[in-house]
């Protein structure tokens, strides 16, 4: 898409937004008319929204999840079952699980995956916080990275590490989503799927 020749400033805030994750130069064009349209208020607000989101939110110092407080309020909450805790790539990856509302451990945020190719080795994750946290009565270590290249091979990293200490370590279940029709499944899914079987 073109410049827009009638305001550098806009096409500033244009380009800017386009580098965020997932937008490209047509929604940030979208957004940033959206933004220009917003009443004073309203756009003084979420310009305040951003810098306090910047100033306040920090990495929790036990599970490294993102919060306003330290420790988060799932590390503070004393009801959560602290033998137990999930292992996910991000914080995004957290807030996902809890929406489910079924899990009641605790959580461990790596903050991305290994990835060799983009120079991401473990002493760039919190593998090492992993480690210092299994050591005060864990006795399960589930890990719920993504099923794919690089979250398979940091599942697998971890496991290696985690399996000397004598806990437990486990993968999340893959397979079919809740809805889907078998035969608009790919061969490599229904394979996930029938490893994954539990009993009925």
């Amino acid at each position: 898409m073109a410049k827009l020749e009638s305001s550098a400033t806009l096409d500033k805030l244009v380009n800017r937004l386009s580098r965020m994750p997932g937008i490209g130069r047509k929604t940030a064009q979208r957004l940033a008319f959206y933004i220009l349209k917003l009443p004073q208020a309203e756009s003084d607000e979420l310009s305040q929204l951003i810098l306090d989101v910047k100033r306040r939110v920090k990495e929790c110092s036990i599970c490294c999840n993102l919060s306003d407080s330290d420790p988060c309020p799932i590390c503070a909450n004393p009801k959560r079952d602290r033998t137990m805790i999930c292992v996910v790539e991000e914080a995004s990856d957290l807030v996902a699980l809890e929406k489910g509302g079924d899990w009641n451990g605790i959580y461990h945020v790596l903050g991305g995956v290994l990835s060799p190719l983009d120079g991401i080795g473990p002493d760039d994750l919190k593998i090492k916080q992993l480690l210092q946290r299994v050591k005060n009565d864990v006795s399960e270590v589930i890990l719920a990275t993504d099923p794919d290249t690089e979250g398979e091979a940091t599942a697998i990293y971890i496991a290696k590490l985690l399996h000397p200490l004598n806990i437990k370590v486990t993968r999340i279940a893959r397979g079919l989503p809740v809805g889907t029709d078998l035969q608009f499944a790919d061969s490599q899914t229904l394979a996930k799927a029938l490893q994954g079987r539990v009993e009925f």
